[in-house]
């Protein structure tokens, strides 16, 4: 399936729109990695552990916006956004969120 933050697909039509689709990931963030974040924070650098997760996030969220559109007869996905958020529920969780609209090409 073909997912794309434009709203068109480079030398095909879109023949049918199908709705908005999403898909979440709401992941815990563990206390040792916050732990090192917080120190790596305090003398500079990047969080290795936030990146790795904040990846998997958005791609758990992008597969399932992916198996929405499916389920409705997609074959492609435009007009993709994501959104991040941090420190939902007191800090101890992230979410990752993307929509778009699912369509048929001709």
């Amino acid at each position: 399936m073909i997912v794309t933050t434009t709203d068109f697909v480079e030398g095909r039509k879109v023949t049918h729109y199908l709705g908005v689709v999403a898909g979440e990931a709401v992941i815990g963030a563990n206390v040792f990695r916050d732990l090192f974040a917080g120190i790596r924070d305090v003398i500079g650098g990047r969080s290795g552990a936030y990146e790795k997760t904040l990846r998997e996030a958005r791609q758990v969220a992008v597969d399932e916006l992916m198996i929405e559109a499916k389920s409705l007869g997609a074959d492609a996905v435009i007009g993709v956004s994501i959104d991040f958020e941090g420190g939902v529920h007191q800090g101890t969780m992230m979410m990752v969120a993307a929509s778009g609209t699912a369509v048929r090409l001709g």
